[in-house]
């Protein structure tokens, strides 16, 4: 038996997983070894073995985070997990009690900034659901025409206030759709859209203490740093809007950029502002040079590929079959019904995508007859019921690290899979595309019903790029008012009274499910709990800091280097260090590691430590230099952006966040 025929049996199936071996990088390894030997290198003059200890942890979760030998959220579980064991190693350890209190390793899990943050995504659906988005995009083809000059800081401007009151990553994946549209009716590429778009929510983020992460725990970790100093040095916390000179100045320098710089710094994609209607297979061939058509062809009898299956020939002979029928039967097209141990069968009419070439060695190949024109699925595969479409992998999908086979995406999900574009170059049939494991930012060009398009949009696996295609509104535009009623109390209760606010938005979250705007399962589905992971899973590591003495041991020695410099050198240093651990690891990482150290550097200089505090949260969403963010990753795929194009906007950003801050934060504060 060859190799083509193993891989699509049923004990390959079954074995096949196994074959999965993660293997380190030389990369990795060459960095685990000399993070080690700093660890040993730093343990050798820290003051006590507790700092010792948690130094080790600190570089452990540095390295991890950078490095990415696992996702994430599953390093910051880790850490706290191993922060936990230390309570039962201590005696081999050196310590006389466990790095964090057992009793407290999960009070991230009910923290005040995790709840909050899952208020904030479930906000941000209600308001979704009831079709403001698409409102907001009729509003601004209205208003902005088919100008470049005028759209972006319309585009721009609208997204910086969304997500100035939900999460960047969530205001962005909202709007991808809304960009898509206004790209396809105003023939703007959607290169010159979805940068400005992108960058501008991440800016957004830092208009108030609720539109990113770092903001939203920045006042626990103020709290969690002061139990740790004397009355006299208390911090207070920060109130919503506290921010919000120095963001909206950031964020006005966003759209300015774009609109004086844009021309010089987006690139020029001039296919991908074709207009997806008239023509969508030139769209297609165009952006991802795929010269691809639509084909009928029967299995006549006695043919060479009657018992063969989909899977022994897709692949080889570089064609995607998307719908089939026999005889008296019903088309077979969507979920659950193609697969690839489909076998073909005497008299099997078959619709399959293909570039001409391919098409033909194949019908000839197999004695097969090649229909002029569709006439079995002349109606299912119509343009008003099927095409091709562009999903892109978010940054919260399950899918990542999973291939197309792995989750049999034709049957399970209905999108044949048929082509896939990753950091600016395309994969077709032909290329394993169907074992390539899924990475966040990835575009998957496929072919499905739209019913199915209408459905996986609101699948948090997938972000539908598409969307001028024929389909039913699924929205609630009835349930608007209510979902400003309760979103607008929610302000209320953040703004004119003392309640805390995580109570205060889960106070509107829970008013949009009992008034229908949201239903329970689809607010279980608006939460990234990746974000919720991470998020809480880091708290421990950041009360670890603070008690252990580390933070201030470091401060210490900042201040040894930048001591002598003047207060707002110091606090420059401090926003370039937040702004190179969020290009390597997470913002919410960052922040929780660079908070302890700002507020012990600001107490040794004479400096107010909450500003150094906030200079941080607002730093760490400096994060334009390089595709790391998740909002970046999201608008890759579909901007057919590449690494140099984010070096040459972002660099330019990264340099004028920088200066911006500074200066208002100076005024401000």
């Amino acid at each position: 038996m060859n190799a083509t025929t193993q891989s699509t049996g049923g004990q390959a199936d079954t074995v096949a997983p196994a074959a999965k071996v993660r293997y380190f990088s030389t990369k990795q390894i060459i960095a685990g070894v000399i993070f080690a030997v700093l660890a040993l290198a730093l343990s050798t003059v820290v003051p006590s073995i507790e700092i010792a200890w948690v130094i080790g942890v600190l570089l452990l979760t540095v390295y991890l985070f950078a490095f990415e030998l696992v996702g994430v959220d599953v390093a910051a579980a880790s850490v706290m997990v191993l922060l936990g064991l230390t309570s039962l190693l201590a005696p081999y350890m050196g310590l006389q009690q466990g790095l964090v209190d057992t009793k407290h390793l999960f009070d991230g899990f009910s923290s005040n900034a995790v709840m909050s943050i899952i208020a904030v995504m479930i906000i941000g659906a209600g308001l979704d659901r009831t079709g403001l988005m698409s409102k907001v995009a009729s509003f601004i083809l209205k208003i902005g025409g088919t100008t470049e000059g005028r759209i972006i800081p319309i585009i721009s401007g609208t997204v910086g206030f969304i997500s100035s009151f939900m999460q960047n990553v969530g205001a962005a994946a909202l709007f991808l759709p809304v960009v898509s549209r206004i790209s396809s009716r105003s023939g703007i590429p959607m290169s010159r859209l979805l940068m400005p778009m992108g960058f501008t929510a991440i800016l957004g983020g830092t208009v108030t203490m609720v539109g990113s992460s770092p903001l939203i725990l920045l006042n626990d970790l103020i709290l969690t740093s002061n139990k740790a100093l004397p009355a006299a040095q208390q911090m207070d916390t920060w109130g919503l809007f506290s921010v919000t000179p120095v963001g909206l100045a950031l964020v006005a320098t966003g759209i300015i950029y774009f609109v004086l710089a844009g021309r010089f710094v987006l690139p020029v994609n001039k296919s991908d502002g074709e207009k997806k209607t008239s023509d969508p297979m030139q769209y297609f061939r165009k952006l991802y040079n795929i010269d691809y058509s639509m084909y009928e062809i029967v299995v006549r009898d006695g043919s060479k590929l009657v018992g063969q299956k989909l899977d022994d020939v897709e692949t080889k002979y570089r064609i995607r079959i998307i719908a089939n029928k026999l005889g008296g039967q019903s088309s077979q097209l969507g979920p659950g019904t193609l697969a690839r141990d489909t076998e073909f069968q005497p008299g099997m009419v078959l619709g399959v995508v293909a570039a001409p070439g391919h098409l033909d060695y194949f019908v000839e190949k197999y004695d097969l007859i090649k229909r002029d024109s569709l006439r079995t699925f002349v109606d299912v595969l119509s343009t008003a019921k099927a095409g091709i479409a562009e999903v892109v992998i978010p940054p919260s999908s399950s899918l990542i690290g999973k291939s197309a086979r792995d989750v049999w995406l034709r049957k399970t999900y209905g999108l044949a899979l048929i082509a896939l574009h990753r950091n600016g170059e395309t994969y077709r049939e032909g290329d394993d595309i169907r074992n390539m494991p899924f990475q966040s930012g990835d575009t998957l060009v496929v072919h499905t019903p739209w019913s199915v398009l209408e459905r996986i949009s609101n699948d948090r696996n997938f972000v539908v790029v598409t969307t001028e295609y024929p389909h039913e509104e699924k929205l609630r535009p009835e349930k608007l008012k209510w979902a400003g009623l309760f979103f607008g109390i929610a302000l209320f209760l953040v703004l004119f009274t003392d309640l805390r606010l995580s109570i205060a938005l889960l106070t509107g979250a829970i008013g949009m499910i009992l008034a229908g705007v949201l239903k329970i399962e689809e607010a279980y589905q608006a939460v990234s709990w990746k974000t919720v992971f991470l998020l809480a899973s880091l708290i421990p590591l950041g009360l670890a800091v603070e008690t252990s003495g580390s933070a201030k041991w470091i401060a210490e020695q900042v201040l040894y280097v930048v001591g002598d410099a003047p207060i707002w050198v110091i606090q420059a240093s401090v926003a370039v260090l937040a702004t190179f651990f969020t290009l390597v690891m997470s913002n919410v990482g960052a922040t929780v590691l660079l908070v302890p150290l700002a507020v012990n550097i600001a107490i040794g200089v004479g400096a107010n430590p909450a500003v150094f505090a906030l200079t941080v949260a607002i730093a760490t969403s400096n994060s334009f230099l390089i595709p790391t963010h998740q909002v970046n990753a999201l608008i890759m795929g579909p901007g057919g952006y590449r690494v140099p194009d984010f070096m040459k906007a972002g660099g330019i950003m990264t340099i004028l966040f920088l200066v911006v801050m500074m200066l208002m934060m100076g005024l401000v504060f």
